[in-house]
């Protein structure tokens, strides 16, 4: 067999609030926006790190497939809210720094640095939306 040539292009989270999403995002994190779509009083954001062109989150309004129910829409944001629709997964060179950082914006810390018996050092946060942040240090 031989190798593919596949990269990661975009990946999608929720947010359910496109002002505090960009804030984080960008802001905090250091991400650049790169689209600002708005369709019908809902906004989609595609944010990456300014090193990395090819790679992308999009920050999409959940639920937003017309074909979905009120009642799965309501499950969808109420999975949002908890923490279990999405999550994410970064890494850095400097996980204190940046966990200092986030600390200092106000975000929901999960889990301070702490080295996992799994060989990861890492931590988590909440993003506005209350979509899981792990961030790995890289060594």
């Amino acid at each position: 067999m031989t190798s593919m040539d596949i990269t990661i292009h975009n990946t999608f989270l929720p947010q359910t609030d496109p002002d505090a999403a960009l804030a984080f995002y960008r802001d905090t994190l250091g991400f650049e926006l790169r689209m600002d779509v708005g369709y019908e009083g809902m906004r989609w954001l595609t944010v990456g790190p300014p090193n990395q062109p090819g790679t992308s989150i999009v920050l999409h309004p959940p639920a937003a497939d017309p074909g979905i129910s009120e009642d799965e829409r309501r499950t969808i944001l109420e999975l949002i809210a908890k923490g279990t629709y999405g999550a994410l997964t970064l890494a850095t060179p400097d996980l204190d720094g940046l966990f200092d950082k986030l600390q200092a914006s106000g975000a929901e810390v999960l889990q301070e640095p702490t080295d996992q018996p799994y060989g990861v050092r890492d931590c988590a946060f909440r993003d506005p939306s209350g979509n899981v942040i792990r961030i790995n240090e890289v060594r």
